[in-house]
């Protein structure tokens, strides 16, 4: 009988949570009376750096991922290496401007000032966390809210470097949407 109980009770402790590389993500996440649910995790590298692993969330009535759309969503981001906040504010903004239209990057452009302003160095172990619940734009670093924005222009811009059509990595930005 005790055999028979622990095989019943191993897969429910495993479908909680997903691992990558050490880092756990939950397959259900609330926040603010809102559940989101697990689209999909991966590995983020960097040249010959396995840079970190991330999970992207939706809300949980809608399934099929749309992560340039309104739909509330989350992109949680952990952190493997200490990684500068000049550096994060040096990426984001190179790679906003790779990927939008000059009009597009003008459109943004003062929101993505304060979030470079706003960014922090990071250690291994540390998760920031860019989230849309439908009218504000919140990136926190280790639960710590560091920038709250009401445009979803710029919502949308930000997950666009994960997951848009040109994202930082086609593999990664595949995973995190559920189709690897």
């Amino acid at each position: 009988m005790l055999f028979g109980a622990s095989v019943l009770f191993a897969p429910l402790a495993s479908a909680a949570s997903v691992t990558e590389r050490g880092e756990r993500f939950d397959r259900v996440v609330e926040d603010n009376g809102q559940r989101y649910a697990l689209i999909g995790s991966g590995v983020f590298r960097y040249m010959i750096w396995t840079a970190y692993a991330g999970a992207y969330y939706q809300l949980e009535a809608t399934p099929e991922p749309q992560p340039l759309s309104n739909t509330p969503r989350r992109l949680e981001l952990a952190y493997f290496h200490d990684i500068d906040a000049s550096d994060f504010a040096e990426a984001t903004e190179k790679t906003l401007k790779e990927s939008l239209t000059l009009y597009e990057f003008n459109q943004i452009q003062e929101p993505l000032e304060r979030l470079n302003r706003r960014y922090r160095d990071v250690t291994p172990g540390d998760r920031y966390l860019l989230s849309w619940d439908g009218e504000l734009l919140q990136l926190a670093l280790n639960g710590e809210t560091l920038l709250e924005e009401d445009s979803a222009e710029f919502a949308s811009a930000m997950f666009g470097i994960w997951l848009g059509e040109r994202p930082l990595s086609k593999g990664f930005r595949d995973a995190l949407l559920g189709q690897n």
